[in-house]
């Protein structure tokens, strides 16, 4: 017997692969809150608007929180021959209501009943990440303001480059997750319009009222257009895509925290929370959530480049290649929302290494700049010529094998003999950040205020 929800057409059963590889509800099972409440509102404006009668819209409504009741307490079986979250509800609303249920689908389809489920889904996902992104940047925050004076080595190239402070360090990971916080809430808006009574791909010829059931599930405004109401998936590649930037600044700092809790460079430890050890080396701490954050990103990536690969060859307006969107985007949404859970944790579980932090900001002269900035500043030199000089000075420095801060004057004023004692005022690290006070730059004060701007902005 076929499938009695579509099966008029239909004389026999399918084949038990063609089950198989047409069943989605083993994960858009996920959907079923947003199916419910997207039904609840579609049969409240048929009845308003006398397409079927307010005692079959009361019966529906009622059955319908009795599926959401009944799948939230672990009490509903979904069935993989009905295919889909829709099917099984429809179905299950049958059993409980009877020949009402049929009454249901009445102006609508599966086509623009999954658009619409999947964009409530979404959104509320979004929302869930946004709130994550909140508790990670307070994190961030809280930690900056803590260390808003504790120097540590800045890098290019992985390089020393100059000392920059902790707090300003993780103040810039603050400036990333605002920056995805703001993609996702442009993301959001995009997708806020509802392409319920879009139908298969036409609209229909019943006298529904879109507006009213775009309001009804906080939707801005109907989609415009029938056919891209149903054929769009903009609005998961879209959310895909904030996703996959997001991920890879998470797992940019999770790279950092791997290479900085190396005993071998030391700058943070991690407690027993956030590390393994080894079954056979004993000595071992593993930063294992960071290494799994930094590996999430690429599931992330993958249902991104999955999703595009899917569409990029698809007609208007639906088809069935267009069920792929959900398995991979509720994977990767999840994956993330995981990820900023243990980078969260990490966060407030590392506890830098001040001293170890301070010796490492002043390796490979890193205020060499400081000395050519000072050259430039007291004698007027051209930066190029005072770039040149800072050269020679930290050669005869690495011969001596001293710091910049420990080479005696007279070696300096051997390569510029208008050097005086004065210029021992910038070299060292601390020094160095202080006078980094331009707008956006690591003096210890401007972390400082940064942090606390950010703390009352959290708050607010």
């Amino acid at each position: 017997m076929s499938n009695k929800m579509w099966g008029g057409r239909f004389t026999s059963k399918p084949d038990p692969i063609m089950e198989d590889i047409n069943a989605s509800i083993d994960f858009d099972r996920h959907l079923y809150r947003q199916d419910v409440a997207a039904s609840k509102a579609h049969a409240a404006m048929l009845a308003k608007k006398g397409i079927i009668t307010a005692q079959d819209a009361k019966r529906i409504a009622h059955g319908l929180d009795t599926i959401l009741s009944e799948i939230e307490a672990g009490k509903f079986s979904f069935d993989r021959a009905l295919e889909d979250i829709h099917m099984n509800v429809e179905s299950r609303l049958a059993a409980l209501i009877g020949p009402a249920a049929g009454r249901l689908h009445t102006a609508r389809s599966r086509n623009d009943q999954v658009a619409t489920d999947f964009r409530l889904w979404l959104r509320d996902a979004i929302d869930a990440l946004d709130g994550r992104l909140a508790t990670y940047q307070r994190a961030l925050t809280e930690k900056a303001l803590a260390h808003a004076a504790t120097v540590m080595p800045g890098f290019t190239h992985l390089q020393p480059a100059q000392p920059v402070t902790f707090g300003h360090h993780l103040l810039a990971y603050v400036e990333m997750a605002a920056r995805d916080r703001g993609r996702f809430a442009d993301a959001r808006a995009r997708l806020n319009e509802s392409p319920l009574g879009s139908g298969a791909l036409a609209g229909t010829s019943f006298p529904i009222d879109r507006a009213m059931t775009a309001r009804a599930l906080g939707f801005t405004r109907p989609m415009a257009n029938s056919l891209d109401a149903v054929a769009d998936r903009d609005f998961v590649l879209e959310t895909l895509s904030a996703c996959a930037i997001c991920s890879v600044h998470l797992s940019r700092l999770a790279e950092e925290i791997v290479i900085w809790s190396s005993p071998v460079v030391g700058l943070i430890r991690l407690s027993d929370k956030f590390t393994t050890g080894s079954s056979m080396m004993p000595q071992k701490r593993n930063p294992d959530a960071a290494e799994l954050v930094r590996a999430k990103t690429g599931r992330v990536f993958g249902a991104l480049t999955a999703l595009m690969v899917v569409m990029k060859g698809l007609p208007l307006a639906y088809q069935k290649d267009m069920q792929e969107d959900k398995e991979g985007a509720i994977d990767a949404l999840a994956a993330l929302l995981l990820s900023l859970k243990a980078m969260t944790g990490m966060v407030r579980d590392m506890q830098p290494d001040v001293a170890r932090m301070r010796e490492a900001a002043g390796e490979g002269y890193a205020t060499a700049t400081d000395l050519a900035d000072w050259l430039t500043r007291t004698l007027k030199l051209p930066f190029r010529e005072a770039h040149h000089l800072t050269g020679q000075i930290v050669a005869e420095a690495a011969k001596a094998n001293v710091p910049l801060d420990k080479l005696p004057l007279p070696v300096m004023q051997a390569v510029e003999p208008r050097i005086t004692k004065a210029v021992y005022g910038v070299l060292s690290v601390e020094a160095s950040v202080k006078s980094r006070d331009v707008y956006g730059g690591t003096a210890p004060k401007n972390v400082r205020a940064a942090a606390k701007r950010w703390l009352r902005r959290l708050e607010g």
